[in-house]
């Protein structure tokens, strides 16, 4: 596990402190008893190892690539080493008394330390060797020989137990965070293959059915490949519980039918001052859906410059100029005509709102539903799957007979 993880590597710093404070308490333990050891010097030649040893070995133990297993063998052989040391360098009667060992609690971080690297079974076995070390100091099963080496085993077998825990949800976290970029990407080249390719291949059949011939043929493949694309581009984003129906067929009311025209607005559009924005800078939002206005499209803006991220705004435009598209595939007016739509944009405090509405027949209950099941991912890609990635919604309203309204919300931050 990388020292860097979030969860981890706090505790190797809490185990580094640890073991610093516990060999200053050793060494109080020692002078404050000093007179009463049988070979005080003995003793002190030991602690003095040890406090070396320690502070040595500070950094060692500051992350998990540098703290090895090697090197926690050897820590738990110094702490096993004073365990032993003890009933030869002090009295009877003070181990009888439950006196300390010369490590004293310092030996439970050789303990933690397995329990941090290697888990919870490494560090029920150091715990083993440590309660036998402390059961041979002490002559036999004292009540607090017992009650130390339980509390050392427990604790350290629960901490190894959590750390593994902990281990196993960071590398489910990054398995889903890999998942979930991959996805975004897929989505973004999915917009961008339905907003030109998909779009061509459909006009290719279309023409080539109406021209008939050799042409009939060539739109026939056209009608293949696109069917095949789809497939492939909806493959990983819709559901598995989603069965694809036949490709190829009209679609009333979704985004992108075999038989639509090439989009307008397959790329945003470069109006009046479009290009005053780098992807860095910001750019006039009014800019880039004047170029959508004409015969059959109103488009309504404030006073004002309506302003977003250049990049955030070149996505919004490319929404609007999605549903465009869907109104000119797809809508007709009372006439019979194609559709007249509006575009509205207002300037909020916090959001760009931009409303496209339209006077066709609307969409029928379950279409888009429909539309996603065949591969036909225009409105969940291109119009919402854009506005999620940046941090917006897209909301779409239709009543049969009354036409449809896409209101796009777009963060200003």
């Amino acid at each position: 596990m990388a020292a860097g993880m979030s969860v981890e590597q706090p505790l190797w710093r809490a185990l580094t402190a640890y073991r610093v404070l516990t060999m200053g308490y050793a060494l109080a333990l020692y002078a404050h008893a000093y007179g009463e050891y049988v070979h005080p010097l003995g003793a002190g030649a030991y602690l003095a190892v040890l406090a070396v040893w320690t502070l040595a070995t500070v950094r060692r133990v500051s992350s998990a690539e540098r703290c090895t297993p090697p090197f926690l063998a050897v820590e738990l052989t110094v702490a096993l080493a004073g365990i032993l040391l003890t009933p030869v360098v002090d009295t009877q009667a003070r181990i009888d008394a439950g006196g300390p060992t010369l490590p004293s609690i310092w030996t439970a971080g050789a303990v933690l330390g397995f329990a941090i690297k290697k888990g919870w079974r490494w560090a029920a076995a150091a715990s083993l060797l440590v309660g036998a070390a402390n059961v041979a100091a002490a002559g036999g099963f004292a009540q607090d020989t017992v009650h130390n080496v339980l509390l050392v085993c427990i604790a350290s077998v629960a901490i190894g137990y959590v750390v593994e825990v902990a281990r196993a949800s960071e590398r489910t976290l990054a398995r889903a965070l890999r998942i979930e970029a991959a996805t975004r990407e897929r989505e973004r080249l999915a917009r961008d293959i339905h907003d030109s390719v998909l779009q061509v291949l459909a006009m290719v059949q279309r023409r080539g059915a109406a021209i008939g011939g050799e042409a009939a043929e060539l739109g026939r493949l056209a009608g293949e490949q696109e069917a095949a694309l789809r497939t492939l581009v909806s493959s990983g984003v819709v559901p598995e519980a989603s069965a694809p129906r036949a490709a190829g067929g009209p679609a009333a009311g979704s985004p992108a039918a075999p038989g639509s025209p090439v989009p307008a607005a397959a790329v945003p559009p470069q109006g009046r001052g479009a290009g005053d924005g780098e992807d860095g800078g910001e750019c006039d939002v009014r800019a880039l859906l004047s170029a959508y206005a004409g015969s059959r499209v109103s488009f309504a803006e404030p006073g004002a410059p309506v302003r977003l991220p250049a990049a955030a705004a070149r996505e919004l435009a490319a929404a609007v100029g999605a549903a465009l598209d869907n109104v000119r595939t797809h809508a007709q007016g009372s006439s019979g005509e194609e559709a007249q739509a509006w575009i509205l944009l207002e300037d909020e405090p916090d959001a760009v709102v931009v409303t496209v509405r339209d006077d066709g027949p609307g969409i029928p209950p379950g279409r888009l539903e429909d539309a996603e099941a065949e591969g036909r991912m225009g409105v969940a890609l291109s119009i919402r799957g854009r506005l999620r990635d940046l941090g917006g919604s897209a909301e779409l309203l239709s009543v049969p007979g009354q036409g449809t309204e896409v209101e796009l919300r777009v963060p200003k931050r």
